[in-house]
């Protein structure tokens, strides 16, 4: 018997497309900065891809800003959410610019999101990004290897400090049903 899909099912992708989106990923907001402007961006494709040294992997889409920042400053954070942070995730679905979205007119399109706005966080103390006081845990990294895959680039950084600053789930895609797939 086979099973029937969650809901997540679109007829207008493929196959491929359906499968990957029920992959389920954690939630993160990576914070970068260039100079003093700082930014955060929401990720789910991060993983551990070393013990030692302990080096962290998150994929970019080739023209974002948090990319841009990365290369220019070779820091960055990432925090992972917790289940609760649904709302806090919400603020940093836009993208920097406006325009990266297809099909927005008008005033839409100049927009530019400072997702940090209204949102409590410090300055990490190795990288000067953001750690958001809401994250179950976080991670400052150095950048040790951009590689780019396809229509991203792999920002693979190496842990210089981290912590976890609560007891709770994490929040996924499951969770939200904001599905990240092609």
């Amino acid at each position: 018997m086979v099973a029937e899909p969650r809901g997540k099912v679109a007829p207008d992708r493929n196959e491929a497309a359906n499968a990957l989106a029920e992959m389920p990923y954690g939630l993160y907001i990576v914070g970068s900065r260039m100079g003093d402007e700082l930014n955060g961006m929401m990720a789910d494709w991060v993983m551990q891809v070393s013990f030692s040294p302990r080096l962290i992997a998150v994929a970019i889409e080739i023209d974002a800003r948090t990319l841009m920042n990365i290369r220019a400053s070779g820091v960055f954070t990432v925090n992972l959410l917790a289940e609760d942070g649904i709302n806090l995730a919400a603020k940093f679905a836009q993208p920097y610019y406006g325009s990266k979205i297809r099909g927005r007119a008008g005033t839409a399109v100049a927009e530019i999101h400072h997702k940090l706005e209204a949102v409590d966080y410090r300055l990490g103390e190795e990288t000067g990004c953001p750690i958001l006081k809401e994250a179950l845990a976080w991670f400052e990294c150095r950048t040790v290897s951009l590689v780019p895959i396809g229509d991203h680039v792999l920002a693979v950084g190496r842990v210089l400090k981290a912590a976890v600053e609560r007891d709770a789930e994490p929040l996924t895609t499951s969770v939200t049903g904001w599905p990240y797939s092609g």
